[in-house]
C-alpha cells in the first residue's frame, strides 16, 4: 500500500515505515503528525478522507547550500549561503476513509 502526500510545497510517495526528510512541521520528537493533503491512494487519483500519519524522530538543518553570483569582467562576485529547516517523519500507517 502507497500513497502521494502533499507537504511543504512537494509531493512525497510514502509507504508505511518509510522515512522521509521533509520541510519543516511543528511539533516534538516522539509526537505524531497527520497529513490530510493526500493526493493518491493505490494508484486511485482523490481519495477523500483519507489521511497518513507519522512519527517525528527528528528535528534540524539541511545541508547548507552554495549562491553564488559573478559578472565577468565586472569584479562582481556575491556568496551566500542557506540551510533549509528539515523535520525527519516515519510513516506509522496509511488511513483510507
Amino acid at each position: 500500500m502507497f500513497a502521494v502526500i502533499k507537504t511543504g510545497g512537494k509531493q512525497y510517495k510514502v509507504s508505511p515505515n518509510d522515512v522521509i526528510k521533509i520541510e519543516k512541521v511543528s511539533g516534538d520528537v516522539g509526537s505524531v503528525c497527520t497529513f490530510g493533503d493526500v493526493l493518491m491512494l493505490d494508484g486511485k487519483s482523490n481519495p477523500s478522507g483519507a489521511s497518513v500519519t507519522g512519527e517525528i524522530i527528528s528535528q534540524g538543518k539541511d545541508q547548507k547550500v552554495i549562491i553564488f553570483k559573478k559578472k565577468r569582467r565586472q569584479n562582481y562576485r556575491r556568496k551566500k549561503g542557506h540551510r533549509q529547516e528539515i523535520t525527519i517523519v516515519r510513516i506509522k500507517e496509511i488511513l483510507a476513509k
